[in-house]
């Protein structure tokens, strides 16, 4: 059943298209994470390794939350690692274990990427969609990828 929440069906759509993309990539991030959580090398692999706990848990709270936003409009979140590779806007490096200074370096261009691509999201689903909700759930996941950029940011 369609929610009657003042948000023409069409514009939902289009909300969810937005959306979906924006599962795909924080599920590609909340992977690639755990990847170097997991695969850190380093003589600070102590504190990288927890640093990159932290952040992966973050992410995987985004992504719940990401898609309940899709199943709260109405729609259905995508759900399969397919599925995500196919809409992510996010580069994978399959196969390659990178420096930890280079995985702090990736992780910093994907946390930009993403937070660049939020901008253009909650204009669009403000402006030209009418879905202030959604915009306001965009700004809040905005400040989150800007603390964590920033957080990585220091590191380098």
């Amino acid at each position: 059943m369609t929610p009657k929440i003042g948000i023409p069906d069409t514009n939902l759509k289009s909300i969810t298209k937005i959306l979906n993309a924006l599962l795909s990539d924080e599920y590609t991030l909340f992977t690639k994470t755990l990847n170097y959580h997991w695969n850190v090398q380093t003589l600070h692999f102590n504190d990288l390794h927890k640093f990159f706990d932290e952040q992966y848990h973050e992410l995987l709270e985004i992504v719940d939350g990401v898609a309940e936003r899709i199943r709260s409009l109405g729609c259905f979140a995508l759900g399969s690692l397919i599925e995500f590779q196919k809409n992510t806007r996010l580069k994978e490096q399959a196969g390659k274990i990178p420096s930890a200074k280079q995985m702090i370096a990736t992780l910093l261009l994907d946390h930009e990427t993403i937070i660049r691509q939020l901008r253009t999201d909650l204009t669009l689903c403000d402006e030209k969609y009418g879905d202030i909700g959604t915009n306001d759930f965009l700004t809040g996941l905005m400040e989150k990828h800007e603390k964590i950029a920033w957080m990585l940011r220091s590191c380098l």
